[in-house]
């Protein structure tokens, strides 16, 4: 292991995170934050922050915080073509993958610092967005996690009409002449706080939050990333069909759908979670995409859900380690 850069600065808290550079089976160099717990202080688990499309580690740096508040160690990543990780693509501006299953192997080599590191266990779930994919596919095969939280899962990408009939057969075609590694038909290069005011995005409802986004790549421009790949909208759209004609896992979960909800597919969100046998669907009026940073409001009912199950779990394995 390799110690990387922890951009302080961009993440402002907690204190006591360390990154180290990964290398996954293939090769891709990831960059993974470890936050635990102040010294002296044990922790009842650590909580695995997978970030979303276009994201980076930092931006989960008070997400951290939250958990150590309330007795968790935590950690995040940046997947392949993200943040400070290997892109992809010469483009560096745009999110690529060659399989989704790639995301996989990079939560492999995740879990295996995790390990090295004797982060405390029992291990739980954050999963944000197309993290929210990746976490769902872990949790669906052999994983260590023991409940898992969605934040606005991409379990389907919400997309108007003409981007669906784009996605049906221009991102096919664009494959088929080679031009699948381009910039998707309606998206932009450029990182979106760049080119949304606060006014108009459709990511958080706070405003502070919103500039702490906008600091960081502002700050650390190579954190910043515009719109995916052709491929990548491919990839994406097979992933959740896979998921979707999987049975559901029988792992405790609860997840939170903005009501003001316009990246991800609503419908599909609620249909998983319908079919969920120890899940919970959380909607909350008037929150957008990103519940981490949502208004503090949100976030303390967010936090405080997610933990109150994490602690149900993390109680049930000591009694059962006593028993």
């Amino acid at each position: 292991m390799e110690n990387a850069p922890l951009y302080d600065d961009v993440a402002e808290r907690p204190e006591g995170g360390r990154a180290y550079w990964l290398t996954a089976a293939d090769g891709v160099r990831l960059r993974c934050a470890l936050w635990p717990l102040a010294q002296g202080r044990a922790a009842k688990g650590t909580v695995f922050i997978l970030p979303g499309r276009t994201e980076w580690l930092e931006k989960y740096a008070p997400a951290a915080q939250e958990f150590a508040q309330r007795g968790y160690a935590a950690l995040s990543i940046d997947w392949r073509g993200q943040g400070i990780a290997d892109k992809l693509l010469k483009d560096r501006r745009i999110g690529h993958v060659g399989k989704f299953t790639d995301y996989q192997a990079d939560l492999r080599a995740v879990m295996s610092l995790a390990e090295a590191q004797d982060m405390p266990k029992p291990w739980f779930l954050l999963g944000h967005s197309m993290g929210g994919a990746i976490g769902l596919r872990a949790i669906m095969t052999a994983s260590p996690f023991k409940a898992a939280a969605f934040s606005a899962p991409m379990w389907g990408i919400g997309m108007s009409t003409w981007q669906k009939l784009l996605a049906a057969v221009v991102a096919p075609l664009f494959k088929l002449i080679g031009f699948d590694k381009r910039l998707a038909p309606g998206t932009k290069p450029a990182t979106y706080t760049d080119w949304h005011a606060f006014e108009d995005n459709l990511l958080t409802a706070d405003p502070e939050m919103y500039r702490f986004m906008k600091r960081s790549t502002d700050a650390q421009p190579d954190l910043g990333m515009g719109g995916p790949s052709s491929h990548w909208v491919l990839e994406a759209i097979a992933e959740n069909d896979w998921a979707a004609a999987q049975p559901a896992p029988d792992v405790p979960a609860i997840c939170f759908l903005g009501g003001d909800e316009q990246i991800v597919n609503k419908d599909k969100v609620r249909r998983q979670m319908a079919r969920w046998p120890r899940g919970e669907l959380v909607e909350i009026p008037g929150a957008r995409h990103e519940f981490p940073m949502e208004t503090p409001e949100v976030r303390k009912l967010f936090y405080d859900r997610i933990v109150a199950l994490f602690d149900a779990q993390a109680q049930n394995r000591r009694a059962r380690r006593t028993g």
